[in-house]
């Protein structure tokens, strides 16, 4: 599970503690967020990505990027539009629209001529046409990453189409290299069609606090603002005002959780090297997206995950749990320690080394269940 580990920073700690002692905080909040935390996230936009952002119009805040992106589905799709989403991909992507009634249609992740292709195919194949296409840079759970170039296609793309654009960037500050992830905001036209979802859970180490935002085209915010009405008062009033306190406050933190993922990262692609597993070095997120070894793929993500935890103790998400396109992976979190990661290396490479005695006794297991 993608389940940040370390501890959110103390000043937000102490922003929180210290606006909880008063009763005043104790009453329901609001459900689109208290207006200096909305103003907070414009503010994020503006020096991020200098995108200028209407507090009021553009941005709301929700319980974490999950939920807006759920409630989303549910109030601009009815029974039978179609949805576009990548496959592989983080499970809400699909199943926000299809617990709305949407029929979703698979497109490739990485953005590339071929997604370009999938989507005229979409256009002029489906009935009736495309409502949305859900974007999601940095990937999870492949940690694929794009550049403006790419968005630029896209919004073109949409805009001609009449097609929402619904862009997941919780993890756009969790990246490894100088090249920090853009928005799609950052296009000219987007707003027109698009809504960003964001997420403070791995920005801050505040997975448990439930705070996210989206971002962007006012008739959307307003159809997202609307449903919430109807379901939540907004998130506690003093997660907001420490929410707001951490994206207004010093941001060293932020630098300091990146470059946590980034050492775990390094020791989890050397050591599981050593003990014969090659792993791609992924260039964002908490996730490293992990081919099946060459001798053990023909088990499946499923089997060789059950396996994997059995036999060695490590515990993985089968990529299959992400669409059927992921069968030949595993998701690895970077959620342990660099002692934690490289115990799991030794305990792989072991698993590795044994792997014709562990199948024969799995055989063996299969066969007298039979």
């Amino acid at each position: 599970m993608g389940n940040p580990d370390s501890p959110t920073p103390p000043h937000i700690v102490e922003k929180l503690t210290e606006t909880v002692t008063d009763p005043r905080t104790h009453r329901y909040s609001a459900s689109r967020g208290i207006p200096g935390l909305r103003r907070a996230n414009a503010a994020y936009y503006a020096r991020r990505f200098g995108v200028e952002v209407d507090p009021e119009s553009e941005t709301i805040v929700t319980l974490g990027s999950k939920e807006g992106l759920a409630n989303l589905a549910s109030a601009i799709t009815s029974p039978g539009d179609v949805i576009l989403v990548p496959n592989p991909s983080y499970p809400i992507h699909q199943f926000g629209f299809i617990i709305a009634g949407a029929s979703v249609r698979n497109v490739p992740v990485a953005p590339d001529e071929v997604f370009f292709e999938a989507l005229e195919r979409a256009v002029v194949h489906s009935v009736p046409k495309p409502t949305a296409v859900v974007l999601n840079y940095p990937n999870n759970p492949t940690a694929i990453t794009t550049d403006l170039e790419f968005y630029a296609r896209v919004v073109d793309f949409c805009r001609h189409h009449g097609i929402y654009i619904l862009s997941d960037v919780a993890y756009a500050e969790l990246y490894f290299d100088d090249n920090p992830p853009p928005s799609i905001l950052q296009i000219p036209g987007a707003r027109e069609i698009a809504v960003e979802f964001s997420s403070m859970s791995k920005t801050y180490s505040m997975p448990g606090w439930r705070v996210g935002f989206a971002t962007g085209n006012k008739h959307l915010i307003a159809a997202l603002a609307r449903i919430k009405s109807y379901l939540d008062y907004g998130a506690f009033t003093p997660i907001q005002v420490a929410a707001t306190a951490a994206l207004n406050g010093p941001q060293e933190c932020v630098d300091e959780i990146r470059a946590l993922y980034r050492d775990r990262r390094d020791v989890l692609v050397k050591s599981m090297a050593g003990a014969g597993w090659d792993i791609p070095s992924p260039p964002a997120t908490m996730f490293a997206w992990a081919p099946i070894p060459p001798a053990l793929e023909h088990l499946g993500s499923v089997e060789f995950s059950k396996m994997l935890l059995s036999e060695a103790k490590v515990a993985v998400s089968p990529g299959v749990a992400f669409g059927e396109r992921g069968d030949g992976f595993v998701r690895v979190s970077l959620v342990e320690n660099p002692q934690r990661i490289r115990q799991a290396a030794r305990n792989v490479k072991a698993f590795l080394g044994s792997y014709g005695d562990v199948l024969e006794k799995s055989e063996q297991r299969r066969a007298a269940a039979s």
